[in-house]
């Protein structure tokens, strides 16, 4: 548990890494972690992340941008979260096949084809919005920020990497509590069962993923091979961790941050 908790923590310097690296404009380090300390807190308050999203966006304001380039980073930052969540999963597979049993073989001809018609889709639409109107001067200045990011390498690293300490630290919480209450499933089930419930609680608005994830966790975690008792333990000291326990000082780190304004 103490492995945990560990872990935990570090998820927010993450959060912090993956933040910096979406702007190109350097960000005061020291609060950049606490307003993603307070912002954890707010998520559990505000539906589908929208507590997160308030925070971050006033933040990256008072930080000097324009509140069109700190929504434009969020949006980025949690466009590449989910890119990672995607990613680890597919090399997760490749490592260890064993770890997800389809009950039904899939063809890999069309599976392949998806993402190969998903990428000429959106090599067509994207320029044909870009041409259109306002919304097409959004888009054509969100992608001006996106490349901007990207020609700096560092700040490219700093996304992609924090985003990927992210989701990998999430996944170790996981696994840690899994073995801290006694359960010997395979640490590549475990890390695909948060891959996977994480992927599914994102799709359902509720403050901070309390029940949506929850309940996705707990039924990965029964799938990966876990009694549900047990399982249900691990959904708790998961949650216990990463939500309650921090849920008071973020809190008071969000007054903090306002009083100072820093929010």
């Amino acid at each position: 548990m103490a492995l945990a908790g560990l872990a935990a923590v570090g998820t927010w310097v993450c959060a912090a890494v993956a933040q910096q690296g979406a702007v190109v404009e350097r960000l005061p380090r020291g609060r950049l972690v606490a307003a993603q300390f307070a912002a954890g807190a707010a998520n559990h308050i505000l539906p589908a992340g929208a507590g997160a999203a308030v925070v971050n966006v006033r933040f990256l304001t008072r930080c000097g941008l324009s509140t069109r380039r700190s929504a434009t980073a969020l949006a980025v930052k949690a466009a590449v979260g989910g890119i990672v969540r995607c990613v680890l999963g597919v090399a997760l597979l490749v490592v260890a096949p064993g770890t997800v049993r389809l009950p039904v073989r899939v063809p890999h001809g069309p599976v392949l084809l998806v993402p190969v018609l998903a990428g000429a889709v959106a090599l067509t639409v994207v320029p044909t919005v870009a041409r259109n109107g306002r919304l097409g001067r959004a888009v054509t200045r969100a992608l001006a920020d996106v490349r901007a990011v990207h020609r700096c390498r560092a700040r490219a690293w700093a996304l992609w990497g924090g985003s990927v300490g992210f989701a990998l630290l999430h996944a170790a919480v996981v696994v840690a509590v899994v073995r801290a209450i006694g359960l010997g499933l395979p640490v590549s089930r475990v890390v695909m069962a948060y891959l996977v419930a994480s992927g599914a609680a994102a799709l359902l608005p509720t403050p901070g993923g309390l029940g949506s994830l929850d309940a996705a966790l707990a039924l990965a975690l029964t799938a990966a091979g876990a009694p549900g008792p047990a399982a249900a333990s691990a959904v708790l000291g998961y949650r216990l961790l990463t939500g309650w326990l921090p849920m008071a000082p973020g809190l008071v780190v969000l007054a903090l941050l306002v009083r100072r304004s820093a929010l």
